[in-house]
């Protein structure tokens, strides 16, 4: 996971999923362990020093918005409605609810608004 080289593409838009994901299991010794049965992984995709962050739920009208940079590492969660995200060279992943995704700070392309949508979101900016 090295995000120091950003990715301009639409490769770098990650699924955040177990199977797309640095698996990592922290220590028990960092809990007060409740119950004996108690394990945990969690699947990294995405990672660095941040100097800023924000977060909140979006609502969003088809249409479209085009980034020559984005601003920040975003960390998408679709509630409602269908989105796409497309590379400069037109590359393009499509997300419906249930699905969430990274993209990351410095990402080039067009923001997609399919439907009427709505998304939780965390931007994390470095």
């Amino acid at each position: 996971m090295n995000d120091r080289q950003i990715q301009a593409g639409i490769d770098a838009v990650r699924v955040i999923s177990a199977g797309n994901g640095e698996r990592f299991v922290p220590p028990l010794s960092d809990y007060h362990v409740l119950s004996a049965e108690w394990t945990e992984a969690e699947f990294l995709v995405f990672g660095g020093t941040a100097s800023a962050f924000t977060g909140g739920y979006w609502t969003g009208e088809p249409g479209s918005v085009r980034f020559d940079s984005w601003p920040y590492d975003e960390i998408c969660f679709i509630l409602k409605g269908r989105v796409a995200v497309q590379d400069d060279s037109g590359r393009r992943r499509e997300f419906g609810p249930g699905e969430s995704f990274h993209i990351p700070q410095g990402f080039r392309g067009d923001w997609i608004t399919l439907e009427p949508s709505e998304k939780v979101f965390v931007a994390v900016s470095r």
